[in-house]
């Protein structure tokens, strides 16, 4: 279990913000550790699987992001969290390291201690093209839409210059992936 230092006073907290920490592979849970033993407050969501061991199916904990560690702290000090063995570098710009947004970061934390089943999900933005693929309409392309609270593949058939919407359960539908062949792409083309 990780040893933990007193975080830092309320004095010194007005300059920190939350910021994504990118670890090396397998590192999350040894760099959340260290980071607690600096008393930097951090956060490692994790979710739970069951995995089939050669005796036994055992329980394991996994990270919802693999790579990264959430910490907070101030910018400018930053150095003590770069020190931290495994960490490879703090996401961010030329200009710095860009905190996250703290309601986003809380809804995750609510999120993970619910207790109710969690596990990562491909990210999904209106706009993103994506492709069904459960029931009837397996394999179909389309561009993911809003409307009001539920969420609809639109499908175009480009020539004529129509489409349709089509609202669809958003466990049926993944990103599709940017390796597409030309040739795929072509057969595709007027979805």
């Amino acid at each position: 279990m990780c040893k933990s230092r007193p975080l830092i006073g309320p004095t010194e907290q007005h300059m920190e913000h939350w910021y994504a920490v990118r670890v090396r592979s397998n590192a999350e849970k040894r760099v959340q550790c260290a980071l607690r033993s600096r008393g930097v407050e951090e956060f490692l969501p994790l979710y739970h699987r069951v995995s089939r061991w050669s005796d036994r199916p055992k329980r394991i904990d996994l990270p919802l992001f693999p790579g990264y560690v959430f910490g907070k702290f101030d910018a400018a000090h930053r150095l003590p969290v770069l020190m931290v063995p495994g960490v490879v570098h703090i996401l961010g710009s030329s200009a710095g390291p860009i905190a996250i947004n703290e309601e986003e970061l809380t809804a995750f934390r609510r999120s993970v201690e619910s207790g109710l089943p969690i596990m990562p999900w491909p990210f999904l933005a209106v706009g993103d093209r994506v492709v069904v693929h459960n029931g009837a309409l397996a394999g179909l392309e389309g561009i993911l839409v809003r409307l009001r609270d539920n969420l609809r593949i639109v499908v175009s058939v480009n020539l004529l210059q129509r489409s349709v919407a089509l609202e669809l359960d958003r466990s049926w539908i993944s990103p599709v992936t940017p390796h597409r062949t030309a040739a795929g792409a072509a057969s595709r083309r007027l979805v």
